[in-house]
């Protein structure tokens, strides 16, 4: 069901889609989703909080299994490119629909993005300690920007060519 949701609600943005969309999308009727969700906004909670949460778990999953700092950002970007090319339709709900979550579901969602970058600016640090700690910020934000371009440069099956492109020149920018 929530990859149903995903891909209705990057397709239409979140006001254009109804519970009872979502119900046909997976073959149910649109009350029967309330068995599932106690709203419409509850999907988009569990769409945008959860991926923040795995992604917030994941890198810190990356970071702990290497040691050496140019190993652990190369393992970061295919990480994350492993998101990025997996689940576009995540990234357009992020970029469109964010502001459509309840108060406390976007500061959680803020929150756990904030500790995702900090984890890519640690590592940063730890390639070149001289490097200042907003500038490692700015360089992570900005991969980070050329990571989730997939929803809008590459094609789902093309997803191997876009990591052929994209993951040299992520690791470039962050290893200059």
């Amino acid at each position: 069901m929530l990859d149903a949701a995903a891909r209705l609600i990057a397709e239409r943005g979140f006001p254009g889609v109804r519970l009872e969309d979502l119900g046909a999308a997976v073959g149910i009727s649109g009350p029967a989703v309330y068995r599932h969700f106690a709203s419409k906004d509850a999907v988009l909670v569990e769409l945008l909080v959860g991926i923040s949460t795995r992604l917030l778990a994941g890198g810190h999953a990356v970071v702990e299994s290497v040691d050496d700092p140019h190993d652990a950002l190369a393992a970061l970007v295919d990480f994350h490119l492993d998101f990025a090319t997996t689940e576009p339709d995540l990234i357009v709900i992020q970029d469109r629909d964010l502001a459509s979550l309840p108060d406390d579901a976007r500061r959680e969602v803020r929150r756990a993005q904030r500790t995702y970058v900090e984890l890519w600016v640690h590592e940063l640090r730890r390639l070149d300690a001289t490097r200042d700690e907003r500038d490692a910020r700015v360089m992570a934000h900005a991969v980070f920007g050329l990571l989730n371009s997939t929803p809008h440069s590459g094609r789902r099956e093309s997803a191997d060519h876009t990591r052929r492109v994209l993951r040299p020149m992520a690791i470039a920018a962050l290893t200059r």
